[in-house]
């Protein structure tokens, strides 16, 4: 797998974003669903790499502190990034464990509400916000303290060198 230039052009650009995306979850509303995420990431002044797997949402509509990728490997785009949020799937939760980054996890259902709680007891991320309750307030205070909250970017840090070393 190769990066689009553009991509690498965005990552260069800037500082590291925050990527947003619920993989296989289909969100009922997902142009609203997007337009929360956009405007949690404005209110936090986040750069952002935005899943495209949301109907309704293009690559213009987005600001230039935004960018929409397609199917692109977790293990390569993680460590890139400031903070994940994501629906909370096993392997995705993994992989951003695995790159050291802080995870905001919105679960909707099975195992996803356990790998939410886990993250926060290992203080590697905030509290989950369950899919119904999210808004655009609950997603930016939850990437704020992602980003913003030097022991967890430190737990987060380590928990990612440990899973690497194995």
């Amino acid at each position: 797998w190769q990066p689009q230039p553009e991509l690498l052009d965005f990552l260069a650009g800037g500082p590291p974003p925050v990527y947003i995306g619920f993989g296989s979850m289909a969100s009922r509303e997902p142009r609203e669903t997007a337009e929360m995420a956009l405007e949690a990431l404005r209110r936090t002044g986040q750069r952002g790499v935005l899943y495209a797997g949301w109907g309704g949402l293009h690559k213009e509509d987005l600001p230039d502190t935004v960018f929409m990728v397609g199917s692109t490997p977790h293990s390569w785009l993680f460590p890139r990034m400031a903070a994940v949020v994501h629906h909370g799937g096993a392997g995705t939760t993994a992989e951003g464990l695995r790159a050291g980054a802080p995870t905001v996890i919105t679960p909707f259902v099975l195992d996803q509400p356990f790998w939410g709680e886990r993250v926060r007891a290992l203080g590697v991320g905030p509290a989950p916000i369950p899919q119904q309750k999210l808004t655009a307030e609950r997603l930016a205070a939850a990437i704020s303290a992602a980003v913003g909250d030097p022991a967890m970017l430190q737990r987060a840090a380590a928990c990612g060198a440990a899973i690497r070393a194995e």
